[in-house]
């Protein structure tokens, strides 16, 4: 592949469109994670997708900060962002940081755009995800090298495997979202004379405007 036969050039040329994946969250992760291991391997495949990412992590979340969140609004859409409003104020925020990077088929990109409206710091945010996404990564890029090896029974198992982990871990993340939007909704309606964050009272625009 041009990739792999470009030396240093090849690798930074990929590294730019795992930056690009990321930043722009309508392009699917996946098919880049097996491209990886399919032309590295998936030892270096791994590490190069790791590097895109945090790159592209970092530009989000600065990129956030500059623009503020009705610019983000437009790239990402109001309908994902309103889902993300449960990360905002959340206790243990760290931790479901982790754990939403961690368990796979959650919504990674989108949830990047809003972590730059919360109090955690890019350095904590970095660690935290680059090592939650490794497991995910790890089983594409694998999947990539037995494909390029002609291993398909192996890409199969670990395909099949990913897919069904994904699976679950995407009605996880909604259970847990939904679960902490409903607290959420209880504290708000007990005291009043606190922030609201419920959409249909106070309206899609000011909900946002929150962040």
């Amino acid at each position: 592949m041009w990739v792999n036969s470009n030396g240093i050039w090849g690798r930074l040329a990929f590294i730019g469109m795992v930056v690009l994946q990321v930043i722009f969250a309508i392009i699917p992760g996946e098919p880049v994670e097996l491209g990886a291991g399919y032309a590295f391997g998936t030892f270096e495949g791994t590490i190069l997708c790791l590097t895109g990412a945090a790159v592209g992590t970092s530009v989000i979340f600065l990129f956030t900060k500059l623009l503020g969140i009705r610019l983000i609004e437009a790239l990402v859409g109001r309908q994902k962002l309103r889902s993300m409003l449960f990360l905002k104020n959340s206790r243990n925020l760290n931790l479901l940081i982790f754990l939403l990077f961690f368990i796979p088929g959650t919504p990674k990109d989108v949830i990047t755009y809003v972590i730059g409206f919360t109090p955690v710091k890019l350095t904590t945010f970095l660690i935290l995800t680059s090592i939650a996404r490794i497991p995910s990564v790890l089983t594409s890029t694998i999947t990539g090298n037995a494909l390029g090896s002609q291993d398909y029974k192996t890409a199969i198992i670990v395909y099949a495997v990913t897919g069904a982990i994904s699976l679950a871990g995407l009605l996880v993340y909604r259970k847990i979202s939904a679960s902490i939007r409903k607290r959420k909704s209880k504290r708000s309606t007990s005291t009043p004379n606190e922030t609201d964050y419920n959409v249909e009272e106070h309206g899609e625009t000011d909900s946002l405007q929150q962040f």
